[in-house]
């Protein structure tokens, strides 16, 4: 019946802006521990003792101050250190993502009307040119519950199609979850815990958690400075080093570039038509690709229709060759989750 219009508002690809941040801390020295669980935390004279779990092995980390961003696990770290309790639901979100012949269908962000578990199910455009359909908003117990469910996809379809009139629903190409931290309040922890000295929350973060993002960094930065003395870095390398994209060339400059560079002319991913000098670059960058999805996050070989079934294997064989590990070492997504199980015959 009636709609607001909101002119300012905008879409980012969530992937590109979160890799681009990690990028540039790495460039400025920030170190990454991956596949590395924290198990316990302890107060001591100047900080806090972090153990850690790293491929079955214990590990303590000795630092001054400890930022809680843990998602769905921030309560658990939070309420080891703090008498002054939080819970967090995980509150699942079933999306679906149409293929990109239905990119003009939505030409703006559509919501529903605000309610109880948030803004609801949205119809989106995407910056790649699919159109994105989500999410739904159900409490759950498991905090690693990113399944989807026939109910969930039901829910979603039939409230997006109440709210845009022929929604090409069976465009879809893929469907997947995310997991919400709703806080019992409903409101973003942040800030020094009261009783925990040198530890900072950023606990309960979700929607517009990406929105929010750059803010709430600001903020615990300064934080952080007030608590520590800290001074600016001098040297800050306050630029993110660009990424070549292919599409961008004319047809002279990428015929150059080919000259130079004959991995930017061979296709591995047929479906986004991404090169094997993209997937190369992401590889080789600060902080690069390591799996099957952190090469799919950065150059989307993968997200296209067919799923990653055509080109899974030949990015297998970058990642294997880039990284001097067997194939059956590459990950899904980092951890457990390899892809190769075992061989079918001998090797000769």
């Amino acid at each position: 019946m009636a709609a607001l219009y909101a002119p300012t508002g905008a879409i980012v690809c969530p992937f590109g802006l979160t890799i681009a941040l990690a990028e540039n801390a790495a460039a400025n020295g920030v170190e990454f521990r991956f596949d590395t669980e924290v198990t316990a935390l302890a107060p001591e004279a100047g900080g806090w003792a972090v153990q850690v779990r790293v491929g079955g092995k214990e590990e303590t980390i000795r630092t001054r101050a400890v930022v809680n961003a843990a998602g769905v696990y921030a309560d658990v770290l939070h309420n080891q250190v703090s008498a002054q309790k939080l819970h967090i639901t995980p509150r699942r979100g079933d999306y679906c993502l149409l293929d990109k012949t239905t990119g003009g269908f939505a030409r703006h962000t559509v919501f529903q009307l605000p309610g109880k578990y948030g803004k609801g199910v949205l119809v989106s455009p995407t910056v790649h040119g699919n159109t994105i359909v989500g999410p739904t908003a159900i409490d759950i117990n498991d905090r690693e519950g990113t399944n989807t469910t026939a109910a969930g996809l039901s829910e979603l379809t039939a409230k997006a199609a109440a709210m845009m009139k022929d929604l090409p629903i069976r465009q879809v190409i893929t469907s997947f979850a995310g997991l919400r931290a709703h806080e019992d309040g409903h409101e973003f922890i942040i800030g020094e815990a009261a009783d925990a000295p040198g530890f900072f929350d950023c606990a309960g973060i979700e929607s517009p958690g990406l929105s929010s993002a750059p803010a709430i960094g600001t903020l615990v930065a300064g934080l952080l400075r007030a608590k520590l003395s800290l001074a600016e870095k001098p040297d800050f390398i306050a630029r993110r080093k660009g990424v070549l994209d292919p599409r961008t060339l004319s047809r002279e400059e990428y015929a150059a570039l080919i000259l130079r560079e004959p991995a930017y002319g061979s296709v591995v991913c047929r479906c986004e038509t991404v090169t094997e000098g993209e997937i190369l670059d992401a590889i080789r960058r600060p902080l690069g690709a390591k799996s099957l999805d952190g090469v799919k996050r950065r150059t989307r070989a993968g997200m296209g229709r067919c799923q990653a079934g055509f080109c899974s294997p030949r990015v297998m064989e970058l990642l294997a060759r880039e990284l001097g590990v067997d194939q059956s070492a590459v990950t899904k997504a980092g951890g457990a989750s390899r892809l190769i199980v075992g061989q079918t015959k001998d090797s000769l």
